[in-house]
């Protein structure tokens, strides 16, 4: 059976910025698997721009921010294979890979997870009505738009206002296709201001909250939708119904980490963030598999998937040098918060950056880092939104301080 140190499985943002950091640290003997038929991941259709600000403090679009590291990737000469499948990967880092080769088996020392998400379908969400033809997701969509060419509808409603559907509701203005309206089911938008206002406002694209559609109607082919106010608990009041005349439904409402081969390796899974429990090495219950990306939970900002590869780069380094930490602190979160990332923490790290997202917008809040019902921070935040992942870095000193297990709390305080 071949062997590789190291297998990274996923070839966008985050795996690529994981195969180039372990290379320039000296790790040579790498292989780098992708699906598709090329490198770079989703950004390939994201021909809009905004990306590498935070990471080059540069702009760029989707397919420059990816070429940056595909050119950085192919200098280095890291072994890669394209149009290739993982099927498997047990407990003891066996990789089973189709390509067009055929079906072979490698042993690997690590396997990072970088498989990145997928989106959320009609069936997940459960809207009635008629199975016609002209509802997408709108990934889907832009694929098809910016990639291969083709308008996926002329009269388009878009439900959900995530960030790929404010983009989409622009992009198809912009292809001479009329954006009838964005509905929201919650009370706020789920996607960036800078969206909301470059994408729907700058083009007087109405947004329509705490809204959501009941039925879709046609025979065949779209028709018309019946849209729908709904109540504080997201339950339809029909007497707000009324119809819209449609030919396409785009539905851009969320991510789900992709999974099902993590699932395999026996790897835990955060029913909040539906991605891998990770430690502060972003290594899961699975001695030797670590998980970066949108495959351990969604990001909003590419910067932030490239800067996770680059720290599960430098985890791997540790780990293959056996320098493992036997003492494991878990981290809760409560209040107002949807999620902390990580899961756990390492006793003997020396500076943790934490990820944290809130489950309702808030004017101003407290921040408080409670260890042995004792707390020992507290941080003032203000205009937190859940479409905004938000960081908090924690020092050797204030790690010193926690003991036994960590709570981190949002209150109105």
């Amino acid at each position: 059976m071949k062997q590789n140190k190291v297998i990274i499985i996923g070839g966008g943002s985050a795996g690529l910025a994981c195969a180039i950091k372990l290379k320039e640290q000296g790790i040579d003997d790498i292989l780098l698997v992708e699906k598709e038929n090329e490198l770079g991941g989703i950004l390939n259709q994201c021909i809009h721009n905004g990306f590498g600000l935070t990471l080059y403090k540069q702009e760029y679009t989707g397919p420059m921010y990816a070429q940056l590291n595909i050119d950085r990737f192919m200098a280095l000469g890291i072994p890669y294979l394209l149009n290739a499948t993982v099927l498997d990967i047990t407990e003891s880092k066996i990789v089973t890979i189709c390509d067009p080769s055929g079906i072979f088996e490698i042993q690997a020392e690590v396997v990072v997870l970088a498989m990145g998400a997928r989106e959320r379908t009609r069936g997940n969400i459960g809207i009635p009505g008629n199975r016609c033809v002209g509802v997408w997701t709108a990934g889907n969509a832009q694929k098809y738009l910016n990639m291969d060419g083709y308008l996926v509808g002329k009269r388009i409603f878009i439900l959900g206002s995530g960030d790929i559907g404010l983009i989409m509701a622009r992009r198809l203005t912009l292809a001479k296709a009329v954006v009838v309206g964005v509905a929201e089911i919650m009370p706020y938008s789920n996607g960036l201001n800078r969206n909301i206002v470059q994408c729907l406002l700058d083009y007087d694209i109405p947004l329509y909250l705490s809204t959501t559609i009941t039925k879709i109607k046609g025979d065949g082919r779209v028709e018309g939708i019946t849209l729908c106010k709904v109540d504080e608990k997201r339950q339809p009041m029909p007497e707000t119904s009324f119809d819209v005349e449609v030919d396409t439904v785009l539905l851009s409402v969320g991510l789900i980490p992709d999974n099902v081969i993590s699932e395999k390796a026996k790897v835990d899974l955060d029913p909040r963030t539906k991605g891998p429990k990770v430690n502060s090495q972003l290594m899961t219950n699975v001695s030797g598999i670590f998980a970066c990306g949108n495959v351990l939970h969604i990001h909003d900002l590419v910067d932030h998937v490239s800067m996770e590869g680059m720290l599960v780069a430098d985890s791997i380094l540790t780990y293959l040098k056996h320098e493992t930490d036997p003492k494991i602190i878990p981290i809760i979160a409560q209040g107002a918060l949807s999620y902390v990332l990580h899961q756990t923490l390492s006793s003997e790290s020396k500076s943790v950056l934490l990820k944290y997202r809130v489950y309702k917008p808030m004017k101003k809040g407290v921040l408080k880092l409670i260890s042995k019902d004792q707390v020992i921070m507290k941080f003032p935040k203000i205009d937190l939104h859940p479409s905004e992942m938000q960081t908090l870095q924690l020092s050797s000193a204030i790690l010193s301080k926690i003991d036994y297990n960590l709570v981190v709390e949002l209150s109105d305080e």
